[in-house]
């Protein structure tokens, strides 16, 4: 499963944890404005936004996780298991398959308003990739400096759901992670005033009781709670190293340790988190057994080329010894 988020200082920051139970070795990846898409039903899309991203590239494709393009707009694919729902191809619509629909998105559109006008035209059409890489169950978070949003195809039909809260998980569906954020109205970073009864003298033990309650297990439900609450009442300065090192925390508070998610073929973990400066185009990211905060900056390549730049992820740990 995985957990998505914004944040915004000075600057604004989007990314988020992939979590899984192994790596397809997926790279950050470049693409210039002129190298040239061809989506199955749409035609093709030679010049377009330059974009930066996690990507598994297949085939010079690349099949972007998440990605961010240089006016800034930014999207990331969730697993969404049991609810999305790929429709057959559709008259009047514009058919675009669940792999290709970052690019179409990134590649056409400045801002969220913009993209809400191509998913009023939308159908996720369901259409493989190829045979031996078949479609992932997804939902998405699109998002800009402003506003975000979760496009969700289920099985009545494509819902785009405003996401005030900045942060998307897994399932259930989104309008159910909203709902369930009302059980936690309580919570809050001061201590809790006593209501349990004005006949004890009832007084907090300990620092942090004013968020007790929050959930900390691995489900999406509870991921979602505890980034929101995270997200919502982080404070950082305004300056590089202190947003990216904030926006870190934030996915930290939700990362998952290898051993404490059991699935069938192993344990899920945080493979890589991730934090794009969308302003400047620039793409940091960890791993699992990597803390360092590495980076790839978009406007440090051709971005009138043709050719996708991919760069294999930094994921062996390095220790500074001070003595």
């Amino acid at each position: 499963m995985c957990t998505a988020a914004t944040y915004k200082t000075k600057d604004h920051y989007f990314g988020r944890n992939l979590d899984y139970e192994f790596s397809y070795n997926e790279t950050v990846t470049v693409t210039p404005r002129n190298y040239p898409f061809h989506f199955r039903r749409m035609g093709d899309m030679p010049t377009h936004y330059a974009m930066i991203g996690m990507a598994f590239v297949q085939q010079d494709y690349p099949l972007y996780y998440d990605a961010t393009n240089e006016k800034g707009l930014s999207m990331a694919g969730l697993n969404f298991p049991g609810n999305a729902d790929y429709k057959p191809e559709a008259e009047g619509k514009d058919n675009v398959s669940p792999f290709e629909f970052i690019p179409w998105i990134l590649g056409q559109c400045e801002s969220v308003a913009q993209a809400r006008e191509k998913l009023a035209r939308l159908n996720l059409w369901n259409e493989d990739f190829s045979e031996q890489l078949p479609l992932s169950p997804l939902h998405w978070m699109i998002s800009d400096r402003e506003e975000s949003i979760v496009v969700e195809q289920v099985r009545d039909g494509l819902k785009v759901y405003d996401d005030p809260v900045g942060v998307m998980t897994n399932n259930p569906t989104f309008d159910y992670h909203l709902t369930n954020l009302a059980n936690y109205m309580h919570a809050g970073p001061a201590d809790p005033a006593n209501r349990f009864s004005d006949k004890l003298d009832l007084t907090p033990y300990s620092r942090g009781m004013g968020g007790l309650g929050i959930p900390g297990d691995l489900s999406s439900a509870s991921r979602f709670v505890k980034a929101a609450f995270t997200r919502m009442n982080s404070l950082s300065g305004d300056s590089e190293v202190e947003s990216v090192s904030q926006f870190f925390h934030i996915l930290g508070s939700v990362d998952q340790q290898r051993g404490c998610c059991k699935v069938a073929h192993g344990y899920e973990y945080t493979i890589y988190s991730s934090c794009c400066n969308t302003d400047k185009g620039i793409y940091y990211y960890t791993t699992y057994d990597n803390a360092q905060v590495n980076g790839v900056d978009m406007h440090r390549e051709d971005l009138d080329g043709t050719a996708l730049a991919s760069y294999p992820l930094v994921k062996a740990e390095s220790f500074a010894i001070r003595n």
